[in-house]
C-alpha cells in the first residue's frame, strides 16, 4: 500500500503561520513556521509517520517529555484507532529533537501534548504550532 507522506501535525496551545510553500516538506515547513518561544520546546528534527494511506485524516494525541537534551522520552498516547498506527506515531515523535526550554539559562524538561493528524496532503489553512 502506498505510504502516507505527508504530515499535518497539530500541537495545542500556540499559533503559528499557514503551511504555504509547496516545494517544502511538510515537516520542514513545519520546523520553519512554528511559533517559538522562551516557554515551548523548539522543534529541530521532526519525522513524519510512515502509515498507510487507510489512516488518512486519524488523529492520535501524544504526551511526553522534552528533556533538558531535546529528546522527547516518556511518551504515551491517549487517544489512537488501533496499535499500528499508534507504534508508528509513537515510533516518529521519538525521532524528533528539540531546542529545549531554558530557565535561568539552564535546559529544563516540558511536558508537550502532540495532536498528530495523518494526512495524504495537509489541508489548506492548517497551522502549525507547538506545545
Amino acid at each position: 500500500m502506498k505510504a502516507v507522506r505527508k504530515l499535518a501535525v497539530l500541537l495545542s496551545l500556540g499559533l503559528c503561520s499557514c503551511f504555504a510553500l509547496a516545494a517544502k516538506t511538510p515537516e520542514q515547513s513545519y520546523i520553519e513556521t512554528c511559533r517559538k518561544g522562551p516557554e515551548m520546546p523548539e522543534p529541530i528534527v521532526v519525522v513524519a509517520p510512515r502509515v498507510d494511506a487507510d489512516y488518512d485524516g486519524t488523529s492520535v494525541e501524544v504526551t511526553f517529555v522534552v528533556d533538558t537534551a531535546g529528546k522527547p522520552t516518556a511518551l504515551a498516547v491517549t487517544n489512537a484507532p488501533d496499535d499500528t498506527l499508534t507504534a508508528a506515531v509513537v515510533e516518529a515523535v521519538r525521532q524528533w529533537r528539540f531546542k529545549p526550554v531554558r530557565r535561568d539559562g539552564v535546559p529544563v524538561a516540558t511536558k508537550v501534548v502532540l495532536p498528530v493528524r495523518i494526512a495524504a496532503s495537509p489541508p489548506a489553512g492548517t497551522r502549525y504550532a507547538v506545545k
